[in-house]
């Protein structure tokens, strides 16, 4: 049973991961919440980069679903972003060729733009049939240091093996 949910769950890994290939799988913005509070900030600013990723299965939590992959992510960023990240991933892969999800959180340490300090990715990948879409937003008020008061979304594209970021960020005005 643990190989055969191993198994799965770098099958899983595989497949959520090719979530970042082709124009579908862009960050998509939101509206706020509704009663979150609005700060006006300056106009949003570009990153762009590579990035590595190492995706590891986890053994499932001995009280959670053993069919719910767990993954731990170490990430090394290149680019306008330098740093690096750790984070969760709890993938589903169904029985439909081609469908599966998966959310993840993770902590990404670095120098932004001359600034340093930390802020976190909130994920939300879908295959539905083949068809990716993925959306990653700066968790609100999650940056610290220099980062502080950071808000904006995540693109990644795979392209040819190699995996590549696009920031979208702004910070508050003073």
């Amino acid at each position: 049973m643990k190989i055969r949910v191993r198994a799965a769950v770098a099958a899983v890994a595989g497949v959520l991961l090719s979530l970042g290939t082709g124009s579908a799988a862009g960050a998509q913005g939101g509206s706020p919440a509704p009663g979150a509070a609005h700060r006006e900030s300056v106009g949003m600013s570009h990153a762009s980069g590579t990035f590595e990723v190492k995706v590891t299965p986890q053994a499932p939590d001995e009280n959670g679903e053993p069919t719910v992959g767990r993954l731990s992510l170490d990430k090394q960023f290149h680019g306008d972003l330098e740093g690096t990240s750790k984070g969760q991933m709890l993938a589903v892969r169904s029985d439909v060729e081609g469908s599966a999800g998966y959310v993840a959180m993770e902590r990404v340490t670095g120098t932004l733009a001359g600034r340093t300090g930390s802020f976190a990715l909130q994920h939300n990948g879908i295959m539905n049939r083949g068809a990716p879409t993925l959306t990653i937003s700066v968790v609100p008020d999650s940056g610290t240091g220099e980062l502080a008061g950071i808000s904006g979304t995540m693109t990644i594209n795979i392209v040819d093996g190699k995996h590549l970021y696009e920031l979208e960020y702004a910070f508050p005005a003073h």
